[in-house]
């Protein structure tokens, strides 16, 4: 199992996360959501003050997607990284 740290992000024109991007390369939605819940690898988000973030599946009224964990903070969440 692989610890990623995500970097960056893929988003469509709405602003939905398509990809998780970081050193390892880019790895589409779907296949984090099979390695998250396989617990084949984890991801996080980690802010400029070391904060770490986990990447989590959650199922929406639209399907599964990906969520940091909920704080009160910013700028770990996925739609504040950079495109990918």
């Amino acid at each position: 199992m692989a610890d990623r740290r995500v970097t960056s992000t893929g988003k469509d024109r709405d602003g939905d996360i398509t990809a998780l991007c970081g050193s390892w390369g880019r790895t589409p939605k779907s296949v984090a959501i099979i390695e998250i819940e396989g617990r084949l690898h984890t991801y996080f988000v980690q802010d400029r003050l070391g904060r770490r973030a986990d990447v989590h599946v959650v199922t929406g009224p639209r399907g599964k997607y990906l969520r940091t964990d909920p704080n009160s903070s910013c700028s770990d969440n996925l739609d504040s990284l950079p495109n990918c």
